[in-house]
C-alpha cells in the first residue's frame, strides 16, 4: 500500500468513527431494515460489417444481473450491490452513508463517482442501450472513496476523494478527486431545464508496469458487443506515472413528451514524456409517442423512472443520438503519433410494458477514422436489443 492510498484509508477510518456516533434513528421501532432490489438486462446484437477491419460476430449476452440489499443499520444507511452476469461476481455499490439534514450526506465505501448526466442516469432509465462514448470511457465509475453530497434549493453538488482501486480491481493504483454541480430551476413534471458541470483529477501510478493495467481509451462505437470495432484513441502503458484531468458540461430539457440533451466532455493525459487529448460530444432527442414525459430527480440531478403510463399496452418512446469522440497523442515536442475519431448515429425505440419492464431496440451506424492518413478504418451497422426488468 503506497502512502497516498494509506492516507485515503486513514481518512475513511476517521469518517467511519464519526458515522458510528450515536444518533436518533428515523424509526426507533425499526433500527435495522433491509430491502432487496435488482435488475436483469438480456441483450442481443447483429452486425453488418464492411470489409475494413475485423468482423464483429452476432451474439447475445446477459449484460447485467444485479442484486442489491439496502436499508438502514441504526444511525447509518447502507447498500450492497453485486453483478452476477460475468465469469465472476463483481461488486458495484458497497457503502454506508449518513444524512445530516439540509447540510448534506456523507458516504464511505465503494460507490459510483459523480461525473456527467449520462453516466449518473441509471442504465434502467436511459433512452439507449449504451451510454455515450465519454460516459463509457472517461467516467470514473465505481471506486473506493469518501464523498459529500447536498441539494440546496435548485442546485445539487457532490464532491469525493477516491482511490483508483475498486473492490474487484486492486491492480489499478492511484488517487483522485472529483465533483459535480447541477442546476435545475423549479423543475416540474414535463418541464425541466438542467445544466451541470463535472470535474475530476486522477493520478495513476505506473500504468502498464508492476502488474498495473495500461491506461487506454478505446470506445466501442457500435455497442457493447462490437469489440472488433474498437478504436484506440490514446494509450499510456510505458509505466510512467500519468496525470489525467477530466471535465464534462451538461445540458438537458424536458417539454411534455419531448426531451433533448447534450454533453461536451474532454480529458488530458500527461506522463511527463507524452501527452494525450480526448474530446467528445453527443446530442440526443427523445419523444414519447404515447404522451408520457421523462421523469427527473431534482435531488440528484439526473433522469429517473417513467411515471404514469397512460395506455394499457404501455408507453412507446423514440430517440435519436449523434455521438462522436476524437483522440490525439504525441511525444513532447513531436508531431502526433496517433489521431483518430469515431462517430455513431443511433435510432432507438423503447416499449415500456410497465414502468419496470421494457423492450429496447437500437439501430446504429458507426464509423472510425484515422485522421493522420485520412482513411476510414471501420464502418459498421448494428441492430441491438434488450429485454429489461428491474425491481
Amino acid at each position: 500500500m503506497n502512502k497516498h492510498t494509506a492516507c485515503l484509508h486513514g481518512i475513511a477510518a476517521l469518517v467511519l468513527t464519526a458515522l458510528a456516533t450515536p444518533a436518533q434513528a428515523e424509526d426507533d421501532e425499526r433500527p435495522v431494515t433491509a430491502t432487496v432490489g435488482g435488475r436483469l438486462h438480456l441483450d442481443f446484437a447483429t452486425f453488418d460489417n464492411d470489409d475494413r477491419g475485423k468482423r464483429n460476430k452476432n451474439d447475445t449476452e446477459i449484460r447485467r444481473a444485479w442484486v442489491d440489499v439496502s436499508g438502514k443499520f441504526f444511525a447509518v444507511d447502507y447498500k450492497m450491490e453485486a453483478d452476477f452476469s460475468g465469469d465472476r461476481v463483481e461488486a458495484k455499490d458497497v457503502y454506508i452513508s449518513r444524512s445530516f439534514g439540509t447540510a448534506g450526506k456523507l458516504t464511505v465505501g465503494q460507490f459510483k463517482q459523480y461525473y456527467s448526466l449520462d453516466d449518473r442516469t441509471s442504465s434502467n432509465y436511459g433512452s439507449f442501450l449504451e451510454r455515450g462514448n465519454a460516459a463509457i470511457t472517461l467516467a470514473p465509475l465505481y471506486r473506493l472513496g469518501v464523498s459529500w453530497q447536498a441539494n440546496p434549493g435548485d442546485f445539487t453538488w457532490a464532491a469525493s476523494i477516491y482511490s483508483l482501486e475498486s473492490i474487484d480491481a486492486w491492480q489499478v493504483k492511484g488517487r483522485a478527486a472529483g465533483g459535480r454541480v447541477t442546476w435545475a430551476p423549479s423543475p416540474s413534471a414535463g418541464d425541466v431545464l438542467h445544466l451541470g458541470v463535472s470535474l475530476a483529477r486522477e493520478a495513476y501510478d505506473n500504468p502498464g508496469a508492476n502488474g498495473a493495467p495500461a491506461l487506454r481509451i478505446s470506445p466501442r462505437p457500435a455497442g457493447h458487443l462490437s469489440d472488433e470495432s474498437r478504436l484506440r484513441l490514446v494509450d499510456f502503458s510505458a509505466g510512467r506515472d500519468t496525470d489525467v484531468n477530466k471535465w464534462s458540461l451538461e445540458y438537458a430539457q424536458v417539454k411534455g413528451p419531448l426531451s433533448w440533451q447534450g454533453e461536451f466532455s474532454g480529458a488530458t493525459f500527461d506522463d511527463g514524456s507524452q501527452r494525450g487529448d480526448v474530446m467528445a460530444a453527443y446530442g440526443a432527442l427523445g419523444w414519447f409517442v404515447t404522451g408520457e414525459t421523462r421523469s427527473y430527480d431534482s435531488k440528484t440531478g439526473r433522469f429517473a423512472r417513467i411515471k404514469d403510463i397512460r395506455h394499457k399496452l404501455g408507453a412507446f418512446e423514440l430517440a435519436l443520438r449523434y455521438d462522436q469522440m476524437r483522440g490525439a497523442q504525441h511525444l513532447n515536442g513531436q508531431p502526433d503519433l496517433r489521431d483518430g475519431s469515431t462517430e455513431a448515429w443511433t435510432l432507438a425505440g423503447n416499449w415500456y410494458m410497465r414502468d419496470n419492464l421494457r423492450f429496447m431496440l437500437n439501430v446504429i451506424q458507426s464509423r472510425n477514422r484515422d485522421r493522420l492518413t485520412s482513411t476510414t478504418l471501420d464502418n459498421t451497422r448494428a441492430v441491438t436489443g434488450r429485454l429489461q426488468f428491474d425491481f
